[in-house]
């Protein structure tokens, strides 16, 4: 068991070890990570499959096993990811600056925010996504995954502090705890003047639990309760292909599409067309009452279905009235992640895109692509559905702050 005082002090002399560190060099040692984690793929995978078959035995769905499954192609992507963040520009002392009339030069720089401490779940290419954006913004990070995956996020900190000590680096730039009790996650929410930021990444239950109950300064990331609205100005067949990939190209995970909202005037077209394609992958659909006089088949929606983030082939689908019947739905029920509209309306694109109160919000696009990497962040430590600080997909920029640098030549105020 670690001894979490040493931990904390350990990755605060490292964070300032980071904090001086060249973005030459900084991107040096991430191309070091992506080759290691490249030579260490076997091992990775071969503790990835004790996750796996561990997951199983404790009976978690198909669609929780896919999100934890790794693969050398998976594993591929991550060391791609790296490379993206390579190239992406260091924020870390970009700076603006302005001289007051009596002299004084005053610089507002971006620095590091220090040590960041990342509680998370079942996902383990979240530990080198969140390592890779941590070192590259000159911070370093405590990361806690779940049980489910820890002997995946160990063997992948394993690579990462091997590059780590080629470039004479201490492991503390990077820790995975290998506590997975509750107790390590009390710790890292009490850990005052220890860490600086905690970030939760997960689902509904974790991230209230952190908010509520940490003492540190926390960015609250999003539960993904996400929603399509089908307009009555559509392309019904666009809106077939949007619904069909925000909900089943991968359930897993926070940016699909749990809800489907659909005007009165295109349901009785639409919503079998929709129920044909969700067919393909066995989608289950569970609907409003009008909603089952057109599907007759389906389930009955509860209206705690329509606050659910089912992460799984579930579908919970609403004939609205029209777009501001959407829009109430979507803002009294969503999580405040992503949401979309399909219309060719352009005053009802505007309207949605105005009113919803989301960190993300698609016009004639699936929910799919919240995400720093198709965002242009290179990858993402989480997605933030709060409005201090940071919002949407967090890069780079959102792992640091400012400090104020003034200098003179001999001001006194008087």
């Amino acid at each position: 068991m670690e001894n979490l005082d040493t931990i904390f002090t350990q990755s605060r002399k490292a964070s300032l070890s980071l904090s001086l560190m060249s973005s030459t060099k900084k991107n040096e040692l991430l191309s070091k990570v992506a080759v290691c984690l490249i030579e260490d793929c076997e091992q990775i995978l071969k503790a990835n499959l004790i996750d796996i078959q561990n997951a199983k035995n404790a009976g978690l769905s198909d669609a929780m096993i896919e999100r934890l499954t790794l693969t050398k192609a998976r594993i591929e992507g991550i060391c791609g990811g790296i490379k993206k963040v390579c190239a992406l520009e260091d924020p870390i002392g970009k700076y603006s600056a302005s001289v007051r009339p009596n002299g004084l030069e005053i610089r507002k720089v971006c620095v590091p925010l220090g040590v960041v401490g990342i509680i998370y779940e079942s996902r383990p290419n979240v530990t080198a996504d969140a390592a890779c954006l941590c070192l590259k913004s000159g911070n370093a990070c405590i990361l806690r995954g779940g049980k489910e995956a820890i002997n995946s996020n160990i063997a992948i900190m394993n690579s990462i502090r091997k590059a780590l000590s080629l470039f004479e680096l201490s492991p503390y730039c990077v820790t995975v705890l290998s506590d997975t009790t509750r107790e390590s996650s009390k710790a890292l929410m009490t850990a005052n003047g220890k860490i600086d930021v905690l970030i939760p990444r997960g689902g509904k239950g974790l991230i209230d639990s952190v908010v509520q109950n940490a003492t540190v300064p926390v960015i609250e990331t999003g539960a993904g309760n996400c929603h399509v609205y089908v307009d009555s100005s559509a392309d019904l067949h666009m809106a077939t292909q949007i619904t069909f990939n925000a909900r089943a190209q991968r359930p897993s995970v926070c940016n699909s599409a749990e809800n489907l909202l659909v005007a009165r005037d295109i349901a009785e077209k639409f919503l079998p067309m929709m129920q044909q394609k969700m067919k393909e992958k066995n989608v289950e659909l569970r609907g409003c009452k009008q909603t089952l006089r057109i599907l007759p088949n389906i389930t009955r929606a509860t209206d705690e279905d329509f606050y659910t983030e089912y992460n799984d082939y579930i579908l919970s689908v609403k004939v609205v009235e029209n777009v501001h019947e959407a829009i109430e739905h979507i803002n009294s029920h969503s999580t405040h992640h992503s949401e979309a509209i399909v219309t060719q309306s352009e005053e009802n694109a505007n309207l949605f895109t105005c009113s919803i109160d989301s960190a993300a919000v698609y016009v004639n696009a699936s929910t799919r692509f919240t995400d720093g990497e198709e965002f242009g962040l290179g990858a993402e430590i989480g997605i933030s559905t709060q409005k201090l600080h940071a919002r949407g997909p967090m890069g780079l920029e959102a792992l640091t702050t400012t400090k104020y640098v003034v200098t003179g030549n001999g001001q006194i105020r008087e």
